[in-house]
């Protein structure tokens, strides 16, 4: 009978330490759980800072395409600063040999963008006071700006440009600006050879 005792005992009191240990171990885990900091690996993000390419686009040196060129800029947290990162780029003058589909002294004023897609681009006139008139060159204007960002950001469906905050029904007459437009790359070539190399040393000097 009492060695019977003595072995419920025992087990009892193992038992106990043991739940002791456990409990008095648990704070530490959800601690070290809590002041661990999340992955951007995990959540699939690349993190705030992080150098990255967008695909710019400029005038071919003989006035008759679009010419996608890759341009370093930095990962932003925020699509909208990140759009609005993309659109200065887009505005500053181009690497030569190519030329700039945006009047010189454009200015962006704002973007904004909504749930279902679509970003609102809200230049300065002089879009409109500095352009040249040619319808195609009123395209190349329209779709540089449309594909600067919907080639890069996946959250961009279309875009609508805005002259001072007020929609127009186009710029200086040709491309129906009265809606969001989306994408079109069919206007778009691959930079020649030449121009590749004097777009590195454009970018090494801005």
């Amino acid at each position: 009978m009492t060695r019977g005792y003595w072995f419920y005992g025992l087990i009892g009191g193992l038992a106990f330490l043991g739940g002791w240990l456990l409990f008095a171990e648990l704070p530490d885990w959800g601690e070290s759980e809590r002041e661990r900091p999340p992955s951007d690996t995990a959540t699939g993000q690349i993190a705030h800072g992080t150098p990255t390419e967008a695909t710019l686009f400029y005038i071919s040196d003989d006035g008759m395409r679009l010419v996608g060129v890759s341009h370093n800029l930095t990962q932003l947290a925020d699509t909208a600063a990140q759009a609005r990162a993309i659109l200065e780029a887009q505005l500053a003058p181009a690497p030569p040999p190519l030329l700039s589909p945006i009047p010189p002294g454009t200015q962006l004023r704002a973007v904004y963008l909504t749930e279902r897609g679509d970003a609102f681009v809200d230049l300065s006139e002089d879009i409109t006071l500095g352009h040249s008139g040619g319808s195609l060159e009123e395209l190349f204007t329209v779709y540089a700006i449309v594909n600067a960002l919907t080639s890069n950001l996946p959250a961009v469906n279309a875009v609508q440009i805005l002259v001072n905050g007020q929609e127009v029904d186009t710029l200086v007459g040709h491309v129906d600006m009265r809606r969001p437009l989306q994408g079109d790359l069919s206007w778009v070539v691959e930079p020649a050879a030449q121009s590749k190399v004097n777009v590195r040393e454009f970018s090494r000097n801005s």
